[in-house]
């Protein structure tokens, strides 16, 4: 597939670790909600390219990327320093598996993530399928500190969003936490669902993997906890573009 040139429309860098990026979206990309692309820039007259879940929706005319600043890393060391104006390349394939072909449909789907985890969950949190397929989307997103939580206000009011509300039509629930620091939800994300504390807290029935589907993108720690507590603990299967399944990992990540 072709690399494509955009332009680099917004930048915010929300901490020392954190930024996110909106760019141009040429026609011919296109991608399914909780995918991702190759993406990166041009270094010594050659592409530079990593695999950054897309945070935009996929009906959305921009493209949306939130990273990490890996100090070090071959590409976002770069990156964090990219210029409104400024080119980035995007190359057009998108893949992944956090997508609704891969999951049975069901009651409440669960958007498991722990820091820029929740990039594709903001693309899925935003798009059409999910509301179509589900009765209740409800986020988890869990970080070390308050400030890594920069979307909270927006998801707090998401469903009454000028532009999102008519989508989510009240069905959207969030659950942020945080491990180091007061929070008015504190710990693990894993741990508040194996102790039933998002379904308490959110008013919501006990997991039950007839009617409950999952999303995961995290650490690869976090991410085989999980598989490990829904396939032993729960007798879920992990979906794929096969086989549709209770939950999904991805397995994606940028430096």
């Amino acid at each position: 597939m072709p690399i494509i040139k955009e332009k680099v429309l917004a930048v915010e860098h929300y901490t020392d670790r954190l930024f996110h990026i909106t760019t141009t979206r040429d026609p011919s990309i296109r991608f399914r909600d909780g995918e991702f692309l190759m993406i990166g820039i041009e270094v010594d007259g050659k592409p530079l390219l990593r695999a950054y879940s897309v945070a935009s929706p996929s009906h959305q005319d921009t493209l949306e990327f939130f990273s990490i600043k890996v100090q070090d890393g071959p590409l976002t060391s770069r990156l964090q320093h990219i210029q409104v104006g400024d080119e980035m390349l995007v190359n057009s394939k998108a893949v992944g598996t956090l997508v609704a072909d891969n999951l049975k449909p069901g009651r409440n789907l669960y958007l498991m993530g722990t820091g820029t985890g929740v990039a594709p969950f903001l693309s899925v949190a935003r798009g059409f399928e999910a509301y179509e397929n589900y009765d209740r989307v409800i986020l988890m997103w869990g970080t070390r500190e308050v400030a890594e939580l920069p979307f909270i206000d927006y998801f707090d009011n998401l469903n009454n969003d000028e532009t999102y509300g008519e989508l989510t039509q009240g069905k959207f629930m969030f659950y942020p936490t945080v491990t180091r620091e007061e929070f008015k939800r504190q710990g693990r994300v894993t741990d508040a669902m194996y102790e039933g504390k998002v379904q308490r807290t959110l008013g919501l029935e006990p997991f039950d993997k007839e009617h409950d589907r999952v999303m995961v993108c995290g650490s690869h720690e976090m991410n085989m906890e999980l598989r490990k507590y829904f396939i032993d603990e729960l007798g879920c299967t992990e979906g794929n573009a096969n086989n549709r399944g209770e939950f999904v990992l991805e397995k994606a990540f940028v430096g």
